[in-house]
């Protein structure tokens, strides 16, 4: 087994050699971001936002909705930060956020386990009152509609997981 892994090792070593020679070392370990994406931002974001490309040193994300855009914007540079952390060097110096459809979101996934209805399930006057009083301070019209949307949703979300495990 020591055998194998100092031939790893050792093929690592010339990789890298190799690499660097031509002037490509930098650029291939900015692509090693994807390998730490999920544990530098985390499960819940991770399930929003993936990366897609590079250009140079910055990292394009693609983001699955504008309030998580929104936020990621705020969280860029502890993000970078983190990342490079991980990376063991700066290599990353930027995040692009990009809005679109991601393959796997946490929803999609959750949808096929709970029934479909879940998303116009009806939400009492309180919650409906909670949320309004919650949006009612942000002075973006465009903002305060996605995130009450997201509210609405996530506590529809919440409730249909209730109904389910209240079930078992």
């Amino acid at each position: 087994m020591s055998s194998s892994r100092s031939r790893i090792d050792g093929v690592q070593r010339i990789l890298q050699q190799w690499l660097s020679a031509r002037g490509m070392d930098t650029k291939f370990g900015r692509y090693r971001a994807w390998q730490f994406w999920d544990e530098a931002v985390g499960a819940q974001i991770a399930a929003r936002a993936k990366p897609v490309r590079l250009r140079g040193a910055v990292l394009e994300v693609r983001v699955d909705h504008p309030v998580w855009m929104q936020q990621l914007q705020l969280l860029k540079p502890r993000i970078v930060s983190r990342l490079n952390e991980l990376l063991g060097e700066p290599l990353i110096e930027d995040l692009f956020l990009r809005h679109g459809r991601n393959n796997h979101t946490q929803t999609n996934v959750e949808s096929d386990t709970l029934p479909n209805r879940w998303q116009s399930e009806p939400l009492s006057e309180e919650q409906r009152q909670h949320i309004e009083e919650t949006v009612a301070s942000l002075p973006d019209n465009e903002l305060r509609h996605h995130i009450r949307h997201l509210m609405e949703m996530q506590l529809r979300l919440d409730k249909a997981r209730e109904s389910k495990n209240g079930d078992k």
